[in-house]
């Protein structure tokens, strides 16, 4: 190991950087940030730099470099692009005993600066050594998507019990075991979900030995259309924890995959005339399982509250008083479009957009067509594979042009993606000269032209 990694409290502490440019700025924030106070020495000082000594109380000289400069700094930063300069700082900094950084200059450093996840109170720095600083800052934006900011909430938390819990139990494993379980269960889950004042109660009442008997929770999550980048930070993390998993027919197996290893996982899919599972048996499911105190995803394609059902199950839950979170999802409108190049609205084409269902609930394609022929509307069905003859003939009947154009989008976002466009007249037959399968979803309106244009996600999936 050649930098032993420390973090150092400069709170109120003056730190030196020689430089006022872009480079100092860089390093200033960060200092400034730390709540250390700035000596700033530099023929030419920019304003935000400027703004940042201010900030911190600290003190700007317009001359070049002295080694007086170093009197009653506990760091020292060089931050030129002079190298004999930069050569100068460093020799006078170790020759005080004084840490020192050269900016991109890892051989007349004695300390270095990591590439930083900030989640105060919690801090995860990566480092390099100076050799590949930024591979370092890869690292980093991987654990930004890994860690949310409510990590520091938890952390938060954790500080203000930690003295009772300290009292509570004298012994170190003790008092590990004891944080670990709070970390790992029911009062992390309410940090993390951004109810503070709950976590606190559940982690008062664990300490005074008054806590509940546990009780699981249900996490309804929207899995996006397919793509699994564009799954949210919440979901992936409540997937990777959950003990049961109840998923469905439109749930991508690369996105299954990343729940966690050993959870339990159950297909609860529907498909038309043939449900898995019954609606009514899958809410007592969650009810079931919650009460057993398993932490349960219940995980749906797109979006919970779009034409998911989503609104039913928690209705079920909170009936029985069962803990629920609603992780939002892209729904398949939204993310089947965007990877098709149709964009929904457009000033010239389409001042509103309407989302409706293809196969209502008693089998039908009973829909209110006279709202759902606007010329300047951009009409999206879900589930409109089955019905698209009688869809596009009930359109041109009640007024929509037989020219409008329309698509039908297979496998959105997927690398199976296929893309049929036409227009209301000809768009049935067009599909029915191919096997299309679902998941599919339909858009009408002139936004349609527009993906000729704006069409970026093509890869190996058909465009007919």
């Amino acid at each position: 190991m050649e930098f032993l990694p420390l973090f150092h409290n400069l709170r109120g502490a003056r730190v030196l950087v020689v430089g006022g440019g872009e480079i100092a700025l860089r390093k200033s924030r960060l200092l400034a940030d730390s709540g250390a106070v700035l000596r700033v020495v530099a023929p030419e000082i920019g304003a935000e730099v400027r703004a940042l000594i201010e900030r911190s109380g600290g003190e700007q000289i317009l001359r070049g470099y002295t080694e007086s400069d170093l009197n009653g700094c506990v760091l020292i930063i060089a931050a030129t692009d002079d190298e004999p300069l930069n050569a100068q700082v460093s020799a006078d900094a170790r020759q005080r005993g004084v840490p020192v950084n050269v900016v991109d200059a890892p051989a007349l450093c004695s300390v270095i600066f990591p590439a930083i996840v900030d989640r105060s109170p919690l801090v995860i720095a990566v480092s390099s050594g100076g050799d590949a600083p930024v591979l370092a800052r890869l690292i980093r934006a991987k654990l930004e998507t890994w860690i949310p900011p409510t990590y520091g909430h938890l952390a938060g938390l954790a500080a203000r019990f930690r003295h009772q819990v300290k009292g509570l139990f004298p012994n170190v494993q003790q008092r590990r075991a004891f944080w670990e379980d709070v970390f790992q269960g029911p009062i992390a889950d309410r940090q993390l979900a951004g109810q503070g004042a709950e976590a606190e109660r559940l982690l008062q009442a664990k300490i005074d030995g008054d806590a509940p008997a546990t009780t699981g929770e249900v996490y309804l999550v929207g899995a996006g259309p397919g793509d699994p980048d564009l799954l949210t930070f919440r979901a992936l993390r409540l997937m990777q924890q959950a003990d049961v998993v109840l998923y469905d027919r439109l749930v991508a197996p690369a996105i299954l995959d990343l729940c966690r290893r050993d959870a339990d996982r159950v297909y609860v899919g529907k498909q038309r005339a043939d449900h898995a599972l019954p609606q009514d048996q899958i809410n007592q499911q969650l009810v079931d399982l919650a009460k057993q105190g398993k932490r349960v995803v219940r995980l749906k394609g797109g979006d919970p509250f779009i034409f998911g059902r989503g609104g039913e199950e928690i209705e079920e839950l909170a009936a029985h008083g069962i803990p629920f979170q609603v992780v939002p999802g892209i729904t398949a409108a939204s993310g089947c479009a965007a990877y098709a190049g149709i964009p929904l609205t457009h000033r010239d084409h389409a001042q509103s957009v309407r989302f409706v269902t293809g196969h209502l609930k008693n089998g039908t394609t009973d829909l209110p067509w006279k709202d759902l022929v606007s010329p300047s509307q951009t009409l999206v069905l879900y589930m409109g594979l089955i019905g698209l003859p009688v869809i596009c003939e009930q359109l041109i009947k009640h007024g929509r042009s037989a020219d409008t154009p329309a698509a039908l989008i297979q496998q959105g976002t997927t690398v199976n993606q296929r893309v049929f466009t036409g227009t209301l007249a000809n768009l049935p037959q067009l599909v029915a000269e191919h096997e299309v399968h679902a998941p599919t979803l339909v858009i009408v309106g002139e936004v349609v032209t527009l993906r000729e244009k704006l069409a970026w996600f093509e890869g190996a999936q058909a465009s007919v």
